[in-house]
């Protein structure tokens, strides 16, 4: 398969074996893939966690077709039409665990659209949601609201009904 893989002078698209997945992971067909800032770090030769560095193939969130699935996957069938975030998603095909697959919703979305939305949403969706447990009819404020992660942070400001929101960034 081709991927976008980091060499010594910045990246280059290579032929590369396609992944197999371990038993919690599932094989993603990649139709279309994000663009973060970490993915321009890793690309530049830096390290964003445990990815980075010669060899690493680049990119953080993809969408596409499983075509594959671990032996403890359960949820998901090949066929399935999904969104994911993860590691190695600028190539043609990309692992990640399960529990990082997020099913498309059947109601038109494309895969262009989907690709962008795992990091961003799930970031701000605990945050606000889960952690912060914002309810209707209360304030918020959104640091950093002119990143991506942030402009997802106000939608669903927007959605829950907020009263009040204040978004910061700061400039470059």
């Amino acid at each position: 398969m081709r991927a976008v893989v980091v060499v010594k002078n910045g990246v280059e698209i290579l032929n590369v074996e396609i992944p197999t997945p371990k038993n919690n992971e599932v094989l993603i067909k990649v139709f279309s893939c994000g663009l973060n800032r970490a993915d321009l770090m890793v690309a530049d030769g830096a390290a964003h966690g445990s990815s980075g560095g010669s060899g690493t193939i680049v990119g953080m969130e993809f969408s596409g077709e499983v075509v594959k699935i671990g032996n403890e996957v359960s949820g998901l069938k090949i066929g399935d039409r999904v969104m994911c975030s993860g590691s190695s998603a600028w190539a043609e095909y990309a692992i990640t665990d399960w529990g990082r697959v997020i099913k498309i919703p059947d109601n038109n979305m494309d895969f262009d659209v989907a690709c962008t939305l795992p990091i961003a949403l799930g970031t701000m969706h605990n945050a606000i949601i889960t952690t912060g447990q914002l309810e209707k009819g209360q304030s918020i404020l959104i640091q950093g609201a002119s990143s991506g992660v942030g402009l997802m942070g106000l939608q669903i400001a927007k959605y829950m009904e907020a009263k009040i929101v204040i978004g910061t960034s700061t400039k470059i």
